[in-house]
C-alpha cells in the first residue's frame, strides 16, 4: 500500500451489518471487492448498514411474504415511446386499461438521473443522526419505517419534500450545511425535467380524450399554488430474512396515489409490484432508462372512472437495496376535482361529491394505506 491518505477513508469507520455468522474480516474482505468493483452498490450496502445497525426491528412487526410462488413479470405493461405520433393514442389505452405505463425516449437526460441517484445514496449512507436532521417526517422530512401517522409501517427509509426549491434549499441546508449545493441542485434540476415530461404526458391525456384545452391537466402542475411533491425511497436488504427460502418483507404497502399522476424511476433492484383489474399482483421488471407513470386517484376522478388509479406496492428482500425517487403532481389545495364537463356523455352524472384536493389530502392522511380512500367521495356512500 501507498503512505499516503486512503482514498475512501469512510472504510475505517464503516458500520457492519447484524448479519449472523460471519466474521468481521470476511465482512470487510466484501465490502473492499464491492467498493473496487461497483461503488454506487457499495454505498447502497453502506446505507443498508446504517439503518440496520441504526435501528434494528423486531422483524414479527413487519408483514413478511414467503409464500415461495415465482415471480410473475407482467409482459402486458404499455410501452410507450414519446417520441412517436400514437403516443396519445397509447397513453389513453394504458390508463383505461391498467392505470400504469412505462414511458421511452422521454427527454430527460439520463446525466440528471444519475447525479441525483448519486447523491441519494450518499444522503441514506449518513449517520442517522445527519439524516435526521432533515426533520422527521411530519409528513415532510426523513422517515425510518413509519409510513404517515396511522400505523403503517414498512422496511423503508425515505426523505419527502415538497417540489419547490425554496424548501428543497432549506432542508438541503439543514442536512449539509454549506456543502449542500451539489445535493439540492440534482433534486431541483432533476424536478425541473420531470415536470416538463409529466406535463407532456398530461397534455397527450387530453388530446387523446378529444379536450379542447390541452392543458387542462398540465396546468394544475404548473401554477405557483400547486401541491407537488417529491419522494426518495431507500429499501435496504434484510438480513432477518437471509435464512427463509423466498423471502420478501413488505417495504411499502398496497395503495393508490391521490394525486393527478406519479412518475417513478428506480435503480436496477426488482420490488415494484402492481395490481391488474382481476387482483393477480405481478412485478414490474425494473428499467433505469425509463420512468413508470401511476395514474392517481384525482385522475380517475376527474375522468369519471374511465381511468382507474392503479394500487400498487413494493416488496423488499433479503440481498438487494432498492432506490426509487418518486414526482407526484398535485393541483392547488383549492382546486375542485370533478370530472370534466367535456368528457361526459349526454346524461352521465357523476360518480363522485365535489370536493377539493384540501379536503381529500386531508382525508387520505387520516386513512390506512390500504384503505380505498375514494370510497367516502363517491355518490351514495355516507
Amino acid at each position: 500500500m501507498h503512505s499516503h491518505a486512503h482514498p475512501f477513508p469512510y472504510l475505517n469507520s464503516l458500520p457492519q451489518p447484524n448479519l449472523q455468522n460471519h466474521n468481521n474480516l470476511a465482512i470487510q474482505t466484501l465490502q473492499l471487492n464491492l467498493l473496487l468493483s461497483s461503488p454506487t452498490s457499495f454505498l447502497l450496502l453502506l446505507a443498508a448498514s446504517a439503518m440496520v445497525v441504526c435501528s434494528k426491528p423486531e422483524l414479527d412487526t413487519f408483514s413478511v411474504i414467503n409464500d415461495c410462488k415465482p415471480t410473475t413479470f407482467v409482459s402486458e405493461i404499455p410501452v410507450i415511446d414519446l417520441s412517436k405520433s400514437d403516443a396519445k393514442t397509447l397513453v389513453v389505452k394504458a390508463c383505461e386499461e391498467i392505470g400504469f405505463f412505462k414511458v421511452i425516449n422521454h427527454g430527460v437526460p439520463m446525466e440528471l438521473i444519475s447525479i441525483l441517484e448519486s447523491e441519494a445514496v450518499k444522503f441514506f449512507s449518513l449517520p442517522q443522526p445527519r439524516k435526521e436532521e432533515a426533520g422527521l417526517a411530519n409528513p415532510f422530512g426523513y422517515g425510518n419505517k413509519r409510513i404517515g401517522s396511522n400505523g403503517d409501517i414498512g422496511w423503508i427509509e425515505y426523505l419527502l419534500l415538497r417540489s419547490n426549491p425554496e424548501f428543497i434549499s432549506e432542508r438541503s441546508l439543514s442536512i449539509f450545511g454549506e456543502s449542500q449545493e451539489m445535493f439540492c441542485s440534482a433534486i431541483n434540476d432533476y424536478i425541473s425535467a420531470l415536470k416538463m415530461m409529466t406535463c407532456e404526458i398530461l397534455e397527450l391525456v387530453a388530446e387523446g380524450l378529444g379536450i379542447e384545452q390541452i392543458n387542462v391537466f398540465s396546468k394544475l402542475l404548473t401554477e405557483e399554488e400547486s401541491d407537488c411533491l417529491f419522494r426518495i425511497n431507500h429499501y435496504p436488504p434484510c438480513p432477518d430474512l437471509q435464512g427463509l427460502s423466498c423471502p420478501n418483507v413488505i417495504g411499502f404497502g398496497e395503495h393508490t396515489d391521490p394525486q393527478i399522476i406519479s412518475v417513478l424511476h428506480s435503480n436496477n433492484s426488482t420490488g415494484l409490484e402492481i395490481s391488474l383489474r382481476d387482483g393477480t399482483w405481478v412485478s414490474v421488471p425494473p428499467d433505469q432508462s425509463s420512468f413508470f407513470i401511476n395514474v392517481g386517484d384525482s385522475l380517475q376522478v376527474m375522468t369519471n372512472g374511465r381511468f382507474k388509479s392503479v394500487k400498487h406496492r413494493v416488496l423488499a428482500n433479503g440481498l438487494n437495496s432498492r432506490v426509487s425517487m418518486i414526482y407526484f403532481g398535485g393541483p392547488p389545495l383549492d382546486e375542485k376535482i370533478a370530472p370534466i364537463p367535456s368528457l361526459m356523455e349526454e346524461g352521465e352524472e357523476s360518480l363522485y361529491k365535489e370536493f377539493t384536493w384540501s379536503e381529500y389530502k386531508s382525508s387520505v392522511f387520516k386513512a390506512r394505506l390500504v384503505d380505498n380512500k375514494l370510497e367516502n367521495f363517491e355518490k351514495g356512500s355516507e
